[in-house]
């Protein structure tokens, strides 16, 4: 169900208050979603792993297991876009579920229209389309679509993140990326520590075959950012 032009998608509501529950079941639906909810943790896991939502929202206090820890184990199986909903206002603990694969949270309590918002804001980023479903730079091959890279012909074990932050560069062949602009499109962060990125971008360049002081294909720009090149075939 991909109709997110419309606002259709489907909504996975993760909550166990059964009252916010059915709240968002009713305006969700009054706004054209398919709505699915469920109230622990080990539910939400088994319904992404049978029937894969279009994104989840997810709250943190559920009575099985922290939502942080869902979160993590999502991540482990899916891909699917997912808000965290939480009532915990803490800056590092916001950072720190960010860098852990959320793709947005809402601070409880919030309003449908804040939450339809943000809905659809992920919901944009999440489409994929024709040309631009595959990305090809130099040997690097990219399927954003099946979500797997291949260099040379060899595929690349890379995890969410590290997938992300490689497609997000090779979209944009040849082109400084700023770090700021790193953090708000690929860590969906307004701020962040640079060295979440000097982390990443290591463990990109290890699998790539690389080094930062003899790069082939990411070249860092001091004090601006980052650009990915096809390798010089003089080098």
């Amino acid at each position: 169900m991909v109709a997110y032009g419309s606002a259709m998608a489907s909504v996975l509501v993760v909550e166990d208050d059964a009252n916010v529950r059915t709240a968002l079941i009713r305006e969700l639906s009054v706004r054209s979603h398919v709505v699915r909810s469920v109230g622990t943790a080990m539910d939400a896991l088994r319904e992404v792993t049978q029937s894969p939502p279009d994104v989840v929202v997810l709250d943190l206090g559920l009575p099985d297991l922290d939502g942080a820890e869902v979160l993590k184990m999502l991540r482990g199986i899916s891909d699917v876009p997912v808000i965290i909903a939480t009532a915990r206002d803490d800056e590092p603990e916001i950072v720190r579920l960010l860098n852990a694969g959320a793709d947005d949270y809402l601070i409880k309590p919030f309003s449908i229209e804040h939450l339809s918002a943000r809905l659809a804001a992920v919901l944009r980023r999440s489409v994929r389309s024709g040309p631009t479903a595959e990305l090809s730079v130099g040997g690097l091959h990219i399927d954003l679509d099946r979500r797997e890279a291949t260099l040379d012909g060899a595929p690349l074990e890379l995890t969410r993140r590290e997938f992300d932050l490689l497609a997000y560069l090779a979209a944009r062949p040849g082109r400084v990326v700023a770090r700021r602009e790193l953090l708000a499109e690929v860590w969906r962060q307004a701020y962040g520590d640079d060295q979440t990125i000097d982390v990443h971008l290591s463990w990109l360049r290890r699998k790539l075959g690389e080094t930062a002081a003899a790069p082939r294909y990411l070249h860092t720009v001091r004090g601006v950012g980052v650009r990915l090149a096809e390798p010089d075939p003089r080098s």
